[in-house]
C-alpha cells in the first residue's frame, strides 16, 4: 500500500507532463494553421543559383491549407504566375501534424525523397524550427534538411528552408512572404 502512495503520485506527474508536451505541440500546430491562405513574395538564395530569387521579384507562391477535420496543414509552393501543373514545374509539397507530443513536417520532395522533420518552439512564440529527423527515399539529388516558420504579422511571414545538397553542401532558400488571399 505504501508502494502504491508513492508511485500513484509519480505517475501523475509523468502524465501531466505528457499532457503538458501534446499541448505545447498542438498549440504550436494552431498557430501555424493562422496561415492558412496564399502567399507571394520574394526568393533569396545562398549560395545563389541562376534562376531562383535571384531577382528579387515576387516570385514564390505558397498555398497552405487545412484539411482533415483540421488535423492536418498542407503547404504547396510553386514559382508564381506559373500554372499549376506539378509534372511540369517544381510544386513540392509539405504536410505538418501533431503526432502524440511532436510536431512533424514531412515534406515530399521534387527530389523523389520524404524527409521528415520534428518541430521544436523558440521561446519567443513567434518561430517555429523543424530539424531533420529521418527521411525515406533515396539521396541521390540531396534532401530538404531544415526549416524555420517565423510569424511577423497577420499578413506576413517567413521561411528558411535548407536543402542539402549531395556531399552535404546546404543551400538556404529566405521566403519573405505576404498574404494574397
Amino acid at each position: 500500500m505504501k508502494l502504491l502512495r508513492i508511485l500513484f503520485p509519480l505517475a501523475l506527474l509523468v502524465l501531466s507532463s505528457a499532457a503538458s508536451a501534446q499541448s505545447e505541440a498542438q498549440k504550436t500546430f494552431d498557430s501555424l494553421r493562422t496561415l492558412a491562405g496564399d502567399w507571394e513574395g520574394p526568393v533569396t538564395v545562398t549560395p545563389p543559383m541562376p534562376g531562383m530569387g535571384d531577382d528579387g521579384k515576387a516570385n514564390l507562391h505558397v498555398s497552405i491549407r487545412v484539411t482533415s477535420r483540421g488535423h492536418a496543414i498542407v503547404h504547396e509552393l510553386q514559382e508564381a504566375g506559373t500554372p499549376l501543373d506539378p509534372a511540369k514545374y517544381d510544386h513540392p509539397v509539405t504536410l505538418l501534424y501533431v503526432d502524440g507530443d511532436k510536431l512533424n513536417l514531412v515534406h515530399y520532395c521534387d527530389a523523389g525523397n520524404r524527409p521528415h522533420m520534428v518541430a521544436h518552439t523558440a521561446t519567443d512564440g513567434k518561430t517555429v524550427e523543424f530539424v531533420f529527423a529521418d527521411m525515406s527515399g533515396g539521396n541521390e539529388y540531396g534532401h530538404m534538411n531544415h526549416s524555420v516558420f517565423t510569424f511577423v504579422d497577420a499578413d506576413h511571414h517567413v521561411e528558411d528552408w535548407i536543402y542539402m545538397m549531395p556531399g552535404d553542401k546546404p543551400v538556404h532558400a529566405h521566403f519573405e512572404l505576404r498574404r494574397v488571399k
